[in-house]
C-alpha cells in the first residue's frame, strides 16, 4: 500500500517549491541570524540541522517501507485465508452432497462434479479398490473409477492406486505419478483419490484431499449398508429371492423400458409340484429346506440380470430381461430338469422336487405388467392340468422336440 502516489510527489515538489520563493526572504534572515550564533558562540548549527533532517527523512522512508511491506503481508495473508475459506467451504459442500447420496450412482455424480473444485485446473481421479460398491465399468477390470479429470489413462490411475495402497513397487527416485490420498474406512482401505503433482500442492490442500478421501470412504460404507438394509427388506429370507412387492415395482420400470429400447422381455412363473404333501409327510421344516434348495438352484442357473422372486408360498416368478419368448422356454426346461435331477435331502431321506412351468411372453410396447402374469398363470394352469412336471407357453410359439416338454396354450 503507498501512503503517496506519483503525482502526489510531484504536488509536494511543487509546493516546496513555491513556499522556498515565497519565504526566501526570511530563509535567508533565519540563515544570516544562525550564522552570527556560530560565529559568537563557535557551534556548528547549521551542519548538525542538515544532518538531523537527513536523519529524519530517511527515518520516514524507512517507516514508509515498512507499512508497505505490513500492508503486502496483511494483503497476502489475507488472500490466504479467503482461499482458504474457499476451499473449506467447496469441502463442506461436497461433504453435504455425499451426505444425501444412498447409492453408488449418485456418489459417483457427486464425486465427479466436486472433486474437480476441490483443487481447481488440474486433473483429478478417484478409484474404488475390488470389492467396494456396485458400480461397475462394464470392461472387466477390478479397479472402478468414481471419476476422473484430465488425460490420465486407466493403467496409470491403477498403478497409482495399487503403489498407494502398498500393492505395488513404490517408486524409487523423482516421480511424476499423481499424488495419492487413500480412502480408508475402519482401518480398510477402500479406495484411492489422486490428483496431479504439479503445481506442488499446499500443506493445506493436502489436508482438503486427506479430509475429501476420508468423506468418500465414509459414504461408500454408508451406501453399502443402506443397500444391504434395502436388499434385505425387499427379500424373501428363506429362498433369497425378491418379494412380491418388489417384483411388481421391477416389472413396471422393465416392461417401460422394454418399450422404449423395443427389446423382448419374458416372463415365467412355476409352482413346485405337491409341496403339501411334503410338509404333511416330513413336516414344515423339510418343506422350509425344500424353498431354501429352489433358491440357491435358480441363483446358480439364471443370470444375474434375471429377476428371482417368491411370488406366495411354493409359487415363483422369473423376469427375464433381453429374452424371447423361445429363449424363455429353454432356461423354464433347464430350470425343470435341474430341480427333477437334485434331491433334496432331509434326514435320511431323499425327497424329490418337481415343479410346473408356465411362460408369458411380453407383447411388444405392452405396459400392463398385470395381464402379462395373468398370461403366465395361465400358462402355468395348463401345466398342472397335463400333469406337472412340465413347461407350457401362453400364445403362439414355433414347434420345439418333444424333450423340452413345452406345449402352446
Amino acid at each position: 500500500m503507498r501512503l503517496f502516489g506519483r503525482n502526489d510527489v510531484m504536488l509536494l515538489g511543487a509546493l516546496a517549491i513555491a513556499l522556498f520563493i515565497v519565504f526566501s526572504g526570511a530563509i535567508a534572515h533565519v540563515l544570516d541570524y544562525v550564522r552570527e550564533i556560530e560565529h559568537s558562540t563557535g557551534l556548528q548549527l547549521i551542519p548538525a540541522l542538515v544532518i538531523l533532517a537527513t536523519v529524519l527523512i530517511f527515518h520516514q522512508l524507512r517507516e514508509r517501507q515498512e507499512v508497505h511491506a505490513t500492508a503486502l503481508g496483511a494483503e497476502e495473508s489475507a488472500r490466504q485465508a479467503t482461499a482458504r475459506v474457499a476451499e473449506m467451504q467447496r469441502l463442506v459442500a461436497f461433504g453435504q452432497a455425499l451426505a444425501r447420496s444412498l447409492n453408488d450412482a449418485s456418489i459417483r455424480d457427486v464425486a465427479a462434479a466436486h472433486i474437480p473444485l476441490l483443487v481447481p485446473g488440474r486433473g483429478t481421479w478417484a478409484m474404488i479398490r475390488p470389492g467396494v460398491g456396485a458400480i461397475t465399468d462394464g470392461d472387466g477390470r477390478d479397479w472402478v473409477t468414481l471419476a476422473a479429470i484430465g488425460d490420465s489413462t486407466v493403467e496409470s490411475r491403477e498403478h497409482a492406486a495399487r503403489r498407494a495402497l502398498g500393492e505395488a513397487d513404490p517408486v524409487v527416485g523423482p516421480s511424476e505419478e499423481d499424488v495419492c490420498f487413500p480412502m480408508i474406512f475402519a482401518g480398510r482401505p477402500v479406495g484411492v483419490l489422486g490428483v496431479a503433482p504439479e503445481p506442488p500442492l499446499t500443506d493445506h490442500q493436502r489436508n482438503v484431499l486427506a479430509a475429501a478421501a476420508a468423506l468418500l470412504a465414509v459414504s461408500l460404507k454408508n451406501a453399502e449398508l443402506f443397500r444391504e438394509v434395502h436388499e434385505n427388506s425387499v427379500r424373501d429370507a428363506l429362498t433369497g429371492c425378491f418379494n412380491r412387492q418388489h417384483a411388481l415395482e421391477v416389472m413396471d420400470g422393465e416392461l417401460r423400458r422394454a418399450r422404449r429400447s423395443q427389446l423382448p422381455l419374458s416372463l415365467v412363473m412355476f409352482d413346485l409340484d405337491h409341496f403339501k404333501s411334503i410338509n404333511d409327510t416330513h413336516g414344515h421344516l423339510s418343506g422350509d429346506a425344500v424353498l431354501a434348495a429352489i433358491g440357491t438352484r435358480m441363483r446358480a442357473i439364471l443370470r444375474g440380470s434375471d429377476l428371482k422372486c417368491r411370488y406366495g408360498g411354493e409359487e415363483f416368478l422369473i423376469l427375464l430381461p433381453d429374452t424371447p419368448v423361445s429363449g424363455a422356454c429353454r432356461v423354464a426346461e433347464m430350470l425343470r430338469a435341474d430341480f427333477e435331477e437334485h434331491s433334496v435331502s432331509w434326514g435320511n431321506a431323499k425327497l424329490r422336487v418337481t415343479a410346473s412351468f408356465g411362460v408369458g411372453p411380453v407383447h411388444p410396447g405392452e405396459t400392463d405388467a398385470l395381464a402379462v402374469m395373468a398370461r403366465a398363470d395361465a400358462a402355468l394352469y395348463r401345466a398342472k392340468q397335463s400333469g406337472r412336471n412340465c413347461v407350457r407357453v401362453a400364445g403362439e410359439l414355433p414347434a420345439l422336440s418333444a424333450a423340452q416338454s413345452v406345449e402352446t396354450v
